[in-house]
């Protein structure tokens, strides 16, 4: 079975959210007007790794096109532990705008990405959320993740001035693997 790329979701109040793939017009969307500047040319690259496939990206936009959400799939890493291309995925970036939490859209997308990734053949998806987040950990974990271990979430990135940043997010290293559930039986 070929996954679908795109999905609709329906809000309480019959507001319809897509989830679709990135194009490249929406990386300054990403950007949430300007809260997220600073990773423009990380997006950029990501972009990149997304044309040549070994990435992951999809928006949720609203009705009016304007994302309100993203999230990010590592299939290749140099450390095949993370990303290795036909077992195991990396979920690297997912954020849901704030006003648009708590209507179900973040469980929606993350059901969908594991349906994909299952269909396209990977078992596992990976992810790290940080230690402090235990909003984030326990919905993981009721998702079916587990810990496996912990994760000193030290990253560099260039930000859009050219600048290098160094990043300091103490994290926990999650897992599930992807079964069949009955969601997608």
């Amino acid at each position: 079975m070929i996954p679908a790329e795109t999905a609709e979701f329906h809000t309480s109040s019959g507001e319809i959210i897509l989830l679709r793939l990135l194009e490249e017009a929406d990386l300054p969307a990403l950007e949430w007007e300007g809260q997220f500047s600073h990773f423009r040319k990380l997006y950029q690259q990501h972009f990149k790794n997304f044309l040549a496939g070994s990435t992951l990206i999809w928006v949720v936009t609203d009705h009016a096109g304007k994302v309100i959400g993203q999230v990010f799939i590592m299939l290749y890493a140099k450390d095949k532990e993370i990303a290795d291309g036909k077992q195991r995925a990396y979920l690297f970036s997912f954020r849901i705008r704030d006003e648009w939490r708590g209507q179900g859209i973040g469980s929606f997308v993350m059901q969908f990405v594991e349906d994909y990734l299952r269909l396209k053949g990977f078992s596992w998806l990976r992810l790290n959320v940080a230690k402090d987040n235990l909003k984030a950990i326990e919905i993981y974990r009721h998702r079916g993740y587990r810990i496996m271990g912990p994760d000193s979430g030290t990253w560099r990135y260039q930000d859009q001035c050219n600048q290098w940043k160094t990043v300091s997010e103490p994290a926990w290293r999650m897992i599930k693997e992807l079964k069949e559930s009955s969601e997608t039986a």
